[in-house]
């Protein structure tokens, strides 16, 4: 865990691969444990922590994770987080060429701004439906029964002979929706063998990081605007973001 940014009423911090954010039927340690015995140590705090969850990361990606320290700010990030208020962006490596196991499904057609369009970005829409059981998504190019409207932008960032880094923005927050969308157009994220990458990475990671985040602060109004480092013990993640870093 890396401390990003902190004040009197929230923290964020670098979350790495294989932290759990909250509590799950494994009763591993959280990485709201490990914040809070930080504020505790860092701050000589008696008693209990208060420590809000306002999001979650899947357990294989890196990147950054907001928490809350009053209930006050909990309580306006969750509404700021469900009215998209908060504006995140993700880094994902996957296939420089795409590769398609099995036919893709094709995304239906968004026009994007003339300003996104050249800027490179490339919007997917799908409609993604949920299996509980194998805690996984399918996406879909129509509406489908229960699937939900699952939007995105990408563009490429840089490449090497075999894989290229993406830049990707969230129109919506759905289940598995940057790792299920990427797979189904034959991009599936580095590492991610649930969505049909053919090789593991060490640790169980998958190559998706939540690279930036900002927001206006929910309490003191002002800008808030953080990025956070890729895996240092990384190549291929320091090779690609190299010139993208400052």
């Amino acid at each position: 865990m890396q401390v990003i940014y902190e004040d009197n009423h929230l923290i964020i911090v670098n979350k790495a691969v294989g932290e759990i954010v909250q509590g799950d039927k494994t009763g591993d340690r959280t990485l709201a444990d490990e914040v809070k015995q930080y504020i505790k140590e860092q701050y000589m705090k008696p008693g209990n922590v208060f420590l809000g969850v306002a999001h979650r990361l899947d357990r294989p990606v890196t990147g950054l994770v907001v928490f809350a320290r009053t209930s006050k700010c909990l309580s306006r990030l969750n509404e700021m987080f469900r009215t998209g208020q908060v504006h995140k962006t993700y880094w994902a490596i996957v296939p420089k060429v795409p590769v398609l196991s099995t036919p893709a499904v094709a995304s239906a057609t968004t026009p994007l701004s003339p300003s996104d369009t050249s800027e490179g970005w490339t919007r997917l829409h799908h409609w993604l439906t949920r299996n509980e059981q194998q805690n996984r998504a399918r996406a879909h190019q129509r509406e489908v029964p229960g699937a939900k409207e699952a939007i995105l932008d990408y563009r490429p960032l840089s490449a090497t002979d075999r894989y290229q880094l993406l830049e990707i923005r969230l129109l919506t927050g759905r289940h598995h929706q940057i790792r299920c969308q990427l797979a189904a157009v034959g991009m599936p994220i580095r590492g991610d063998l649930k969505y049909g990458a053919p090789r593991s990475l060490p640790g169980g990671g998958i190559a998706l990081h939540a690279r930036h985040v900002e927001f206006v602060h929910p309490v003191s109004r002002r800008p808030i605007s953080v990025s956070a480092p890729v895996p240092s013990d990384d190549a291929l993640w320091q090779a690609l973001s190299s010139v993208h870093s400052s």
